[in-house]
């Protein structure tokens, strides 16, 4: 049976996407080394239009201006990429369904359901041992979304900030990585 650990939050939650990355590329020094030397042009509209929901600014800024990159040879962020979106699309679809699994499966106390559910679970990053990192989607919208883990060791835990700080305050050590590995600083192009 899988169990809910908590609810972390951050000492203050960055709304600014500029500001998120700030805060990632504090924590993992090397990350501004794979900065593209301009935006990518990723269709957006495309993507969420066919997902029926828009994304949160702070994924959609960083995967602007990075190439898909593995933190600490675990945990793999990796996003659309211009002229792939199809692609993208096709990949989340898949974990959705893996997702829909391990939520019915949970017995969680509080049930989580998948994406498109209200407040449903959507996936964002994963690692290579089989955890997802995922928005819990509100409909006060992608700005307002939090982060949910969901462990393959059956641990499941919140954050309450967004996904790009939450990489930040996991890297950094400023939360505590329940039921994962710490996180050295340490970036590689994927």
């Amino acid at each position: 049976m899988d169990h809910l650990v908590g609810t972390q939050s951050p000492v203050l939650r960055l709304t600014d996407p500029v500001e998120a990355i700030a805060a990632l590329e504090s924590a993992v020094p090397l990350l501004s080394s794979l900065r593209l030397p301009s935006r990518r042009d990723i269709n957006w509209v495309a993507l969420e239009t066919d997902l029926g929901t828009g994304l949160p600014a702070d994924y959609k800024l960083l995967c602007e201006l990075y190439p898909p990159f593995v933190l600490s040879d675990f945990l793999g962020c990796g996003g659309p990429v211009p002229g792939l979106e199809d692609a993208w699309l096709q990949g989340t679809r898949e974990d959705l369904e893996i997702v829909t699994e391990w939520c019915a499966e949970s017995g969680l106390a509080v049930p989580l359901h998948p994406y498109p559910a209200p407040g449903g679970l959507l996936p964002w990053a994963g690692s290579n041992q089989g955890d997802f990192f995922l928005w819990t989607t509100s409909p006060a919208g992608p700005q307002e979304w939090t982060v949910t883990v969901a462990s393959r060791s059956s641990a499941w835990w919140h954050y309450t900030g967004g996904a790009v700080q939450f990489l930040a305050d996991l890297v950094s050590g400023a939360l505590e990585p329940w039921a994962l590995p710490r996180l050295r600083p340490e970036v590689a192009a994927w």
